[in-house]
């Protein structure tokens, strides 16, 4: 078990981050400790090992508890999600944690059934309800399309309010560790919507090269994702995302980063400066060179 035992100066009892080694996990982690919150990093990987789908740890990861970070893996729209997400707060309230703060998707009914739960839990609560990640252009799905200069994918026309993965953590902290959030529903999106082929070419300008994208019919990027070896519920949410919920129903933006912190989020064209600068999307002499 990694914990980070450090009395908080603002929220007194043991914080659970679940998922605490991935995109938005990590973020939350490192702004806990920086507040000096006494933190468990909860994973496969940890010691007890947390898996959403081997309940047989879940006692000793919720052992002293008193707020969790939930982010079920890899998406709350995967069928099965509510019976676990239900079986898990039913033992985190049991095991006397005393706040739930829930990382959700916009747009996504399964996930809106797992954020009742959390509502109805009878402790305090927070749905941190997100729209499309803005990393999974440099830490995801779709940093080797970047990187290869042509993104790929089964997205036309409609846009979406990207939400830079920092701005998820800053408010998912706030919720976690701060008073006033109870009973708040944060839309976080970014502050503007922009279309795949849009977002590509804002991280074309930042890079300095071309990246083009190209909308592929949805049948040619399910056998694309299924010959990558992704795992099938992987495949199965890349799929349901570009099909179901990429209909329009979230081209709009949200204000929950303006309601739970008081100021705007970062727009996408800073996000793709930030990490243009980072190198993250720089590619190999060796790879320049077999392109030439």
């Amino acid at each position: 078990m990694q914990d980070r035992m450090i009395n908080s100066p603002v929220h007194q009892g043991l914080t659970l981050v679940l998922g605490g080694t991935g995109k938005i996990g990590h973020r939350v982690v490192e702004r806990l400790t920086r507040r000096g919150m006494s933190t468990r990093v909860a994973s496969r990987a940890s010691h007890p090992a947390f898996d959403w789908n081997d309940r047989r740890g879940w006692s000793a990861v919720l052992n002293g508890v008193a707020t969790v970070y939930i982010s079920y893996a890899p998406d709350l729209a995967i069928p099965g999600a509510t019976d676990t997400v239900r079986a898990f707060v039913e033992r985190a309230v049991a095991q006397g944690v005393k706040r739930l703060v829930l990382l959700s998707g916009r747009g996504e009914d399964e996930a809106q059934r797992c954020e009742r739960i959390v509502q109805q839990a009878g402790v305090e609560w927070t749905v941190v309800r997100a729209s499309w990640f803005s990393q999974n252009f440099s830490e995801g799905a779709f940093l080797d399309m970047v990187l290869g200069g042509m993104v790929s994918l089964p997205a036309g026309d409609v846009a979406e309010p990207f939400i830079d993965a920092d701005d998820i953590a800053d408010v998912a902290v706030a919720a976690l560790a701060d008073e006033g959030h109870h009973g708040e529903v944060y839309e976080v999106t970014g502050p503007r919507c922009l279309t795949f082929a849009a977002a590509v070419e804002a991280i074309a300008t930042a890079e300095g090269r071309e990246i083009q994208y190209v909308r592929i019919p949805r049948e040619a990027f399910r056998a694309g994702v299924a010959e990558s070896g992704a795992p099938d519920d992987v495949a199965w949410l890349l799929d349901y995302l570009f099909s179901t919920v990429l209909d329009g129903r979230n081209a709009q933006t949200g204000d929950g980063v303006r309601c739970a912190l008081g100021r705007e989020p970062k727009d996408f064209s800073e996000y793709a400066r930030q990490s243009a600068a980072s190198g993250v999307w720089k590619v190999p002499p060796s790879q320049n060179m077999a392109v030439a």
